[in-house]
Order: structure tokens, then C-alpha cells, then sequence
């Protein structure tokens, strides 16, 4: 085998986010954006038969995306072609909400429709639930020469960390940036008067 020294490490490209995302055995992760599909079915692997995953996506090719990652992966993920502001899911019915930023969700929409975005992701997650956003940040070394890849801005600038707060999070933080992506961490409160 030839040595490729640009050549990632390790094999599988999703565990970061995996490991980031702290999903566990029997958790329900409910995913808003799939632009990187395998990345959904890494994540949705680790919930097992006693949890669940679920995205909601925008139309039948992000959902057949989806279903042919999982299938690959051997998962099960339950794929709702959704407007990403009107979830359809009820109050608290997940553990963990995954926000995908690195195809541009947030960046896209005006800023009613990010705020709608960041309280539908708080209703539907119990109380004491988290939210993980993923950006893509600054491209580093080769990358930057060879592509013009998607900067996830708002993650980058910390104004989703403000945009998580003002709508239903508390304990919002910058969790780490690395392997060019970034990942922003909510924690919804136990009771309301929490907030």
C-alpha cells in the first residue's frame, strides 16, 4: 500500500463528531439539516435498538440521502421532509437536537427564521435536553488552497451562541473547534425558572 501523507488518519471521518455530540445508548437525537448524510448515520448508530434518530429534512433526495446512509451503516433513522421552523415533533420528545451548519442552514435563512429554528429545536427536546450546532470554520493548510469551502459564519462569529440563548437555551458554550468544524453546545433548562 502506498503512503499518502495527505491522507486522513484513522478511517472513519465522523468520529469527532460522534465523540462531540456525546450521543449514548438510548438516547433520541433528533437531526435538523443533513447535508453530510453518513455523518447522521455515524451519530445515529450510537442510540442502538432502546433509541431513536430522526431528521427532518428539506425534500426526497436529502431524505433518500439519508436513508441510503443508514442503510449502509445498517441503522435506522426516521427521515420527516420538514420546514426546519415548524419541526414535526411533539413537546420533549428527544434527548439531543443536532443542527448541521456546515451546508449553510443557518447562513441562509433570515434572522426570524434562525430564531424559529433555535425555539422549535428547544420545544421538542426534554427539559435538561441539549442542542449541538456544527459549523464549518476557517479551512486550514491545503484546504484553503485547493477549495472554497463553506464557512459556517455565524458559528465562527459566536452569534449562534447568542442566538441559542436568547431562544429557549441557557449554558450555551463553544464546545472545540478542530478538523475544521466547530461545535456550539445549549443545554435546555430543567424548569423555566431556570432561565
Amino acid at each position: 500500500m502506498p503512503f499518502n501523507p495527505f491522507a486522513r488518519r484513522g478511517g472513519d471521518p465522523h468520529v469527532l463528531a460522534v465523540s462531540m455530540t456525546g450521543v449514548k445508548l438510548g438516547d433520541r437525537v433528533v437531526f435538523v439539516g443533513a447535508p453530510h448524510p453518513a455523518r447522521v448515520a455515524a451519530i445515529a448508530s450510537k442510540v442502538g435498538l432502546s433509541g431513536r434518530a430522526a431528521a427532518a429534512v428539506p425534500d426526497a433526495a436529502a431524505a433518500a440521502r439519508v436513508h441510503k446512509a443508514a442503510a449502509h451503516a445498517g441503522v435506522l433513522v426516521d427521515t420527516d421532509i420538514a420546514e426546519v421552523r415548524t419541526l414535526p415533533y411533539g413537546e420533549g420528545e428527544f434527548d439531543l437536537a443536532v443542527v448541521d451548519d456546515t451546508g449553510s442552514l443557518f447562513e441562509q435563512l433570515p434572522d426570524g427564521d434562525r430564531a424559529a429554528v433555535a425555539r422549535e429545536s428547544a420545544r421538542v427536546l426534554r427539559p435538561g435536553g441539549r442542542i449541538v450546532v456544527l459549523g464549518a470554520g476557517e479551512p486550514a493548510g491545503l484546504t484553503r488552497l485547493v477549495s472554497k469551502p463553506v464557512v459556517s459564519h455565524l458559528v465562527l462569529s459566536g452569534s449562534i451562541n447568542t442566538l441559542l440563548g436568547a431562544n429557549g437555551f441557557s449554558i450555551v458554550r463553544t464546545l472545540a473547534e478542530r478538523e475544521g468544524l466547530i461545535f456550539v453546545e445549549g443545554l435546555k433548562p430543567r424548569t423555566t425558572a431556570a432561565r
